[in-house]
């Protein structure tokens, strides 16, 4: 009867243990079933996929997903990265998922450039709104735009004036450098109630190589963001480099909040956006309010945003014009039915611009400002597509990728604005809701100055190709269509070009 009785306990024992090891592997199986990551590549040990991007980080991670597919992960050194390289897979992230993908990563950029202070790297949360707010409110909204469109037409006359100068003497312009000029005091107007350089030269142009060094290097994969503990031995040089560039921006911006503060009885109760922004740093009723730190990543914000993406937009465009001559000659015909050659093109001459229309949308197809989306993360796990995204994964979205996708866009490296002239295409606008063309991002982030952007793009580049005819220099006869990465994406080459007047000179007057 005993041994009857060990016999049962024992029987007993063997099914609970046989029992629970199945249910354990059995839930393994599913559980990992159900947390499946995205295919990635394995990655080098420690560095995982960071030696994968190389010196074009958009053109490696869009040859990747040719192999692992639309929703792709990557240890990137202690941190896992996602990436959406179609617009399905965009439009999951950044609209499906935009709550959960709301916040940005820590990163040397933010901390050392940005004071750890700006609106741009800041989370989702109550100051992040409180500065969009007012930065729509005041300066980047539509009646906000409306209210400063007359500093736009005297600065584009400036820049007009200087390269109708540049003409006569048969001298080529430096595109990026007269941009710069342009937009710069454009925004300086609306900041500070005055232009920022009065005669073009060695000051706007040490300006322009700050605001390309800070896009540069701020785009720029540090192994310190990933690897945290490496951070202090600085293996690339990045973060150094961004203290002298901080430094240089931070004269700057005390320069010129302290000349702003000194002729503050000039204005007479004409307030510009700094007087408005300095108010909150006393007072708001809202709650939240600005510190003299908080206020110089907000400047810095807006004046880099504010000239460089739009620029390098601008420029590439010019650009693919040159290499296209056909283009240009039916830009010009176009505008020469609609404006004619007696005045200047005005903002509200754009609407019935389709064919220049087309152009600035081929441009943000090929050449978008903004190769890869500004870095997210995740707030809480989640999944894509059936692969689960960990907490804390950070999201790259490639914007470059997905005009390139021969998927999506028939023969993608052609430059041919007639693809956005008729059908579908027609409808497809950059501002954040066809994922096909997000140039701006898309979602909660969406950049802030989305709509200063495509007001600069249009109003500049389109008085350019209505206001000259454009040749290369003499003994240029390609361009160097080589892109650098950064933040935004610059001609390796600066364009330069000869222009020739086409309006009536009274359009070049001042």
């Amino acid at each position: 009867m005993a041994s009857l009785s060990l016999f049962l306990l024992q029987d007993l024992a063997v099914s609970i243990l046989i029992f629970f090891t199945t249910r354990f592997f059995f839930r393994s199986i599913v559980f990992k079933s159900r947390r499946k990551l995205p295919p990635g590549p394995t990655g080098w040990p420690l560095l995982g996929a960071l030696p994968l991007l190389g010196s074009m980080p958009h053109v490696s991670l869009f040859n990747l997903a040719k192999k692992y597919g639309p929703v792709m992960y990557l240890k990137m050194g202690t941190n896992g990265m996602v990436v959406a390289s179609t617009p399905d897979a965009a439009r999951a992230f950044l609209k499906t998922l935009d709550i959960n993908f709301s916040n940005r990563p820590p990163n040397a950029g933010s901390i050392i450039l940005g004071y750890n202070a700006d609106m741009v790297f800041a989370d989702y949360g109550s100051r992040w709104k409180f500065e969009r707010k007012i930065s729509n409110l005041h300066m980047l909204g539509g009646k906000a735009l409306d209210d400063w469109a007359h500093y736009r037409t005297i600065e584009l006359g400036h820049m007009l004036r200087a390269m109708y100068d540049a003409s006569k003497q048969r001298q080529p312009v430096n595109i990026p450098e007269m941009l710069t000029y342009a937009m710069a005091n454009m925004v300086g107007q609306v900041i500070l109630g005055k232009r920022v350089f009065e005669t073009k030269g060695s000051e706007s142009n040490e300006f322009k190589d700050m605001v390309v060094e800070l896009m540069t290097s701020a785009g720029l994969f540090n192994i310190g963001d990933f690897i945290p503990f490496l951070r202090p031995l600085d293996l690339q040089g990045i973060e150094s480099g961004m203290k002298n560039l901080h430094r240089k921006f931070d004269r700057l911006l005390t320069k010129m909040i302290e000349e702003h503060q000194a002729t503050a009885h000039k204005r007479r109760g004409k307030h510009d956006f700094l007087d408005i922004v300095t108010q909150y740093s006393k007072e708001n009723p809202e709650g939240e309010t600005l510190t003299l730190t908080n206020i110089k990543a907000l400047l810095l914000n807006l004046f880099t945003a504010g000239t460089d993406t739009s620029s390098s937009v601008i420029e590439w465009a010019l650009a693919e014009m040159l290499q296209n001559p056909s283009i240009m000659k039916r830009a010009h015909d176009e505008m020469d039915r609609v404006i004619g050659r007696q005045r200047r093109l005005q903002e509200s001459d754009i609407a019935n611009l389709p064919y220049f229309q087309a152009i600035c949308k081929e441009t943000y197809r090929k050449h978008p400002s903004t190769p890869l989306n500004l870095p997210r993360v995740s707030s809480e796990a989640c999944e894509v597509n059936g692969y689960y995204i960990p907490k804390g994964t950070r999201l790259s979205v490639n914007i470059w990728g997905i005009g390139r996708d021969p998927n999506v866009w028939e023969k993608p490296l052609e430059f041919n604005p007639d693809r956005f002239m008729s059908g579908r295409n027609a409808k497809i606008d950059p501002r954040g809701n066809d994922f096909e063309l997000i140039p701006f991002g898309a979602g909660r982030r969406i950049c802030a100055g989305t709509r200063m952007g495509i007001i600069l793009v249009h109003y500049i580049l389109g008085t350019l190709i209505h206001s000259f005819d454009w040749k290369l220099p003499h003994g240029v006869s390609e361009l160097n269509m080589e892109e650098s990465f950064g933040l935004a994406l610059q001609k390796t080459v600066p364009l330069a070009a000869l222009v020739s007047p086409r309006l009536s000179a009274d359009a070049y007057i001042l």
